[in-house]
């Protein structure tokens, strides 16, 4: 049979479960766009920026079990799309990117978009082809789909001359869509050493990230098991449900709230689970882990790169802890601690952190956890939560709990502004029945705000609050104790209300606490009638996060005495003098 490239691509990807492809049109794929339009099963979504797209199709992979998908052209799709791509990667979230190529049968050099991308993406996918015969097309898609998902995911690149995509070729037969996602073996050898690791500690403690979000049911059994507390990831804050009473906060030591500090500080041993123990997740490798760490990830690869691991495991986490499990049931563990007791003395620690908050003074500004706490009472248990990168991701973290794994997304690893408001949309377009917030900084709100015309286009009810300081507030807040000064992290005068009338959205401003519990219901009320909505947040940054001041005292600390005392005297002159 002759089928044109374009038709190929849409059948394999219909074959693989593919609901939505995002991207911009342009000359190299609009035969695919053109097929992707005769798709009943797949919706291809016009963004404002390729940036935007791929943060879309990375939120999508991360709530649901379809691959996000990239429809772009080459080049200059590719170069916009990097962001999210290389969030993807660095994340582990699976991807699916499919890019248009040159032509290869003119003999022509210096076409438009003529870059080597195979030789660029190769180093931000888990693969990069270039498909050279229509015969190829469905069976490489099929493998890209199955490599995307196997061992630790991530994306995969596959790039399609526009030849191939435009003309018919020959092709023998249509293969059926096979599965076949692969996990590493686990060693029975390692499980025993973990468990006889466990039995010989006085009080274990779980660490736990984004690789263990499909066992949160079995965290939960070996957390009450051991009588262990339970820090999470940035990245996995919603793995462990916080309203447990042995969840304790994200990561643990001085950057982490007093409730993880304190459970953690006499624990002899820990278990990292799905884990890299990577900058953020230990507070720029300032959390104290113990000599006695079991360490079990998917990669192999993350294994004695920051702290030592006396016992590492390969695995999936699921299958490592339902071994784990079943060894320790066989010999229960005894704690040497009393268990209610630490349970206790959590709760009496978070309530004591958010009532400091509570009373800090915001003045005619909006304090956080005033905003986080009447939020929390309005969102049902099952809604979904964006952040982006900024102050407002650990403020966030330190004061909104999340009770449903795969619920909460932050970016993390390539740690990208622009994240927040496409992913909203992205999780919208797949969960158009649960609520949908975003929460970002006035920063990073700037950078792919407009991609709220998207959510308007399509009647995506997603709610947007933008934490409006006036500043990059994270790195501002940096700046400030070692210079005594702001360098190009003072935002212009940014009017909130003209970006959402120009994209559609409603708008709403929270000027001050006695707006809060008003304003969140109004957003969530004019959401519900699929209208996306902008709350303009007058935020009160003046009180730093445990994240903030824990972070900046371990990188200091590190400096040597003469470093040190340059910073601090210069820090000194300044204030003094100006």
């Amino acid at each position: 049979m002759k089928k044109t490239g374009a038709w190929l691509v849409v059948h394999a990807l219909e074959q693989i479960g593919v609901r939505f492809t995002f991207g911009i049109p342009g000359v190299h794929v609009t035969e695919l766009y053109d097929e992707l339009n005769n798709s009943s099963r797949i919706t291809p979504i016009l963004v404002t920026h390729e940036g935007g797209g791929a943060f879309m199709a990375d939120a999508i992979s991360r709530v649901s079990d379809t691959i996000g998908t990239l429809a772009i052209v080459p080049a200059a799709g590719i170069a916009y799309a990097f962001s999210g791509i290389g969030e993807a990667y660095l994340d582990g979230i699976p991807m699916l990117i499919i890019s248009g190529g040159v032509r290869t049968d003119s003999g022509k050099a210096y076409q438009i978009h003529q870059i080597d991308q195979i030789q660029i993406m190769q180093h931000l996918s888990k693969k990069a082809i270039r498909v050279t015969r229509h015969e190829e097309i469905v069976p490489t898609i099929y493998e890209a789909y199955n490599l995307a998902y196997s061992d630790e995911p991530g994306p995969v690149f596959i790039e399609i001359p526009v030849n191939i995509l435009l003309f018919p070729g020959d092709v023998s037969h249509l293969p059926a869509f096979e599965a076949r996602i692969t996990r590493p073996a686990v060693e029975d050898s390692a499980i025993d050493a973990a468990v006889q690791l466990i039995r010989s500690s006085k009080k274990v403690g779980l660490f736990v990230g984004w690789g263990a979000r499909e066992a949160t049911d079995l965290l939960i059994q070996l957390a009450e098991l051991l009588g262990a507390p339970v820090a999470t990831t940035l990245q996995g804050l919603s793995v462990f449900p916080a309203n447990h009473p042995l969840h304790t906060g994200m990561s643990f030591g001085r950057h982490a709230v007093p409730a993880a500090e304190r459970a953690f500080k006499d624990c002899d041993c820990v278990l990292a689970i799905g884990n890299r123990l990577g900058e953020i997740a230990t507070g720029s490798y300032g959390t104290p882990i113990p000599e006695n760490l079991i360490h079990i990830d998917i990669n192999p690869a993350v294994f004695n790169q920051n702290y030592p691991a006396k016992v590492p495991i390969v695995g999936d986490a699921r299958e490592v802890l339902e071994k784990l499990l079943r060894k320790l049931r066989e010999q229960p563990y005894q704690p040497s601690h009393d268990v209610e007791a630490l349970k206790a003395q959590i709760q009496a620690d978070k309530q004591a952190y958010l009532n400091e908050w509570l009373q800090h003074d915001s003045g005619d500004r909006v304090n956080p956890a005033v905003f986080f706490t009447e939020l929390r009472r309005q969102l049902p248990p099952d809604a979904y939560v964006v952040v982006d990168d900024g102050n407002h991701t650990f403020l966030t973290a330190e004061l909104f709990p999340v009770y449903q794994s795969r619920h909460f997304l932050s970016p993390t690893d390539f740690n990208c502004m622009g994240y927040c408001v496409p992913a909203t949309i992205g999780i919208k377009l797949i969960h158009r029945n649960h609520q949908v917030v975003g929460i970002v900084g006035d920063g990073a709100f700037l950078m792919n705000g407009m991609e709220l015309l998207t959510a308007a286009t399509h009647q995506l009810g997603v709610v947007v609050f933008v934490f409006h300081d006036g500043e990059l507030s994270q790195i501002a807040q940096a700046q400030e104790i070692p210079y005594n000064r702001k360098t190009a992290t003072v935002l212009g005068n940014v009017q909130i209300e003209g970006m959402a009338m120009a994209t559609g959205a409603a708008y709403l401003p929270m000027k001050d606490n006695r707006d809060v519990p008003r304003v969140i219901q109004q957003a969530l009320e004019l959401a519900e009638q699929g209208k996306p909505v902008v709350v303009d947040v007058n935020i009160d940054y003046s009180r730093r996060t445990r994240f903030t001041k824990g972070v900046v005292k371990t990188n200091l600390n590190r400096f040597s005495p003469s470093v040190k005392l340059r910073f601090i005297g210069r820090a000194l002159v300044r204030r003094l003098f100006g």
